[in-house]
């Protein structure tokens, strides 16, 4: 009965920039090859104020909502049917009338590292002191001032292509920038990954490389394309991940950090994660494994279970100690 309904015409829209217009081509085109029915599909591109403000670090202007606000106005007042967000950039708690209908397929969810055009750098090991590493989230630095305390690190901001002209810039006191690889693959770009990054260096971000769908609640029409349409494992991986940052309470750049993986065979869940203070100094993780019969229910509790872990062993007084007036990145 669902699919009968489902409207020839349906409006997707995300933000303006490059990577987002993309993502927003990949749900429609998921769209189109799942329901012949549907004829129309509609791009609409906004800018939000985290596009409009690029001179300052995030944290410092309102988080995650400023990806978000603009584009659940039009999806409140029906200019919309789907809003396309990077899953990462997603609060974990979305505003009244709205929910997270799907999770697609997720892309590579590490973070990497991008060299200098001619560079003769391979690693950040390789670095001398006092370079200057790129990157306006403070998980990352956090993380790598852990391995690399040598190092400086400052803020980039813009679109990709922005962040690599940035780099490459002979005037340019960066030597590297680190980035989020699925954005680079995406717009085909993967050739300016110098080497990924795995758990050893930097746990990811919560939700990296998938796309999260938003819909109006009790929109039985969207929420079945969106169910159509999204991925068992990547949900599953992400639900959980979301699950632990809303149990710790964390925000946009807080240094939390993930890893997940969903074995097919035995149905189990294993969620890694790390909570780590600004400089480096002081971190703690934990892993949960659990089998997955509910996905919602299931999932969530494992970002629960992982959650009240990480707390056994300081997780919450490193979250609560962070000073954002004194980042000096």
């Amino acid at each position: 009965m669902l699919e009968q309904n489902v409207p020839s015409t349906v409006q997707v829209g995300g933000r303006s920039s490059r990577l987002a217009v993309v993502q927003s081509e990949h749900i429609a085109a998921l769209i189109d090859s799942t329901f012949p029915q549907v004829t129309n599909i509609p791009i609409t591109k906004f800018k939000t104020l985290g596009d409009n403000v690029l001179n300052k670090p995030l944290y410092t202007f309102g988080g995650k909502a400023v990806w978000t606000k603009e584009l659940e106005d039009k999806l409140d007042n029906k200019e919309l049917d789907i809003v396309v967000h990077s899953l990462k950039d997603v609060p974990t708690t979305l505003p009244d009338g709205f929910i997270l209908g799907g999770i697609t397929k997720r892309v590579d969810p590490s973070d990497c590292v991008c060299f200098k055009a001619g560079s003769k750098y391979k690693t950040l090991k390789d670095l001398p002191e006092g370079a200057v590493v790129g990157t306006s989230s403070i998980r990352r630095s956090a993380q790598l001032r852990r391995i690399y305390p040598t190092l400086k690190f400052e803020s980039v901001r813009g679109n990709l292509l922005t962040r690599l002209g940035k780099l490459d810039d002979p005037e340019s006191p960066f030597s590297c920038i680190i980035l989020a690889s699925a954005g680079l693959i995406r717009q085909e770009l993967a050739h300016r990954i110098s080497y990924t990054l795995n758990k050893d260096e930097m746990y990811h971000a919560v939700g990296q490389g998938a796309l999260g769908l938003e819909i109006r609640k009790n929109d039985e029409i969207m929420q079945y394309v969106c169910d159509m349409i999204c991925d068992y494992e990547t949900t599953i991986c992400c639900l959980a991940e979301r699950s632990l940052m809303r149990s710790l309470e964390g925000g946009c750049s807080v240094p939390i950090g993930v890893e997940s993986y969903f074995n097919h065979e035995t149905k189990e869940l294993t969620l890694h994660g790390c909570v780590i203070s600004v400089d480096g100094q002081t971190s703690v993780e934990s892993s949960i494994t659990k089998k997955i019969e509910d996905v919602h229910m299931d999932s969530t509790e494992v970002g629960i279970l992982l959650s009240a872990e990480l707390c056994k062993h300081g997780a919450k007084e490193i979250l609560e100690s962070i000073r954002f007036e004194d980042i000096k990145q």
